[in-house]
């Protein structure tokens, strides 16, 4: 099992971090052990002093596939989920400066959270998924996945051309504006649409 990520799929994620406007998705990949499957607490990272929080939507893959046409993209999911993709933001700001891979600042143990999954078959992707972040009960995030630049076909497509996707594969499909910092002690809680998916606490 892999774990893909793309990086600034919502424009004004993108802005607030002062990024450049991708003309193609931006992949990078955390291993497995990132994946917090279901927990209830999630470790500040000793390394860091600017922990950040990041909701996405993501995907399950549920077929082998390589050079996934995009009209067919779709038949290799089989569920999706909420989670967050939690960030050393100190540590990318100076990974960037210096040119230098995003992995320490990205791939490190527990940075990759996950909560239940909902059947494919359950959900009609050709409509929006709004979803939203709460921090301490205050609302930090919402979105929705019409306003993602690349969509969930296109973005199995892009990656299919360059890595065989496999069944448990996991897609994390990008954060929409309003990414902080968190501290121990705070609480994250996920929702999709109005149904409250997780609740995770800072230690």
């Amino acid at each position: 099992m892999k774990i893909l990520c793309i990086g600034r799929n919502y424009v004004a994620h993108a802005q607030e971090l002062g990024n450049d406007i991708p003309t193609e998705p931006v992949v990078f990949l955390k291993p497995s052990t990132a994946l917090a499957n279901q927990v209830a607490t999630i470790t500040y990272p000793s390394f860091s002093n600017d922990f950040h929080y990041e909701i996405e939507v993501i995907l399950r893959i549920g077929k082998k596939g390589k050079l996934i046409n995009k009209a067919n993209a779709i038949e290799h999911i089989d569920a999706l989920t909420l989670g967050i993709d939690f960030t050393a933001r100190d540590k990318q700001d100076e990974l960037k400066k210096k040119g230098l891979p995003w992995e320490k600042a990205k791939a490190f143990d527990e940075s990759a959270f996950v909560t239940n999954f909902k059947s494919f078959n359950e959900i009609d992707i050709i409509k929006p998924i709004y979803f939203s972040l709460y921090k301490n009960n205050d609302l930090v995030q919402q979105g929705d996945t019409s306003l993602m630049m690349y969509n969930f076909a296109t973005i199995i497509e892009e990656l299919s051309k360059y890595m065989t996707l496999e069944a448990g594969d996991l897609i994390f499909t990008g954060t929409p504006a309003g990414v902080g910092s968190c501290q121990v002690g705070d609480v994250l809680k996920g929702k999709w649409f109005d149904e409250e998916m997780f609740e995770v606490k800072i230690v």
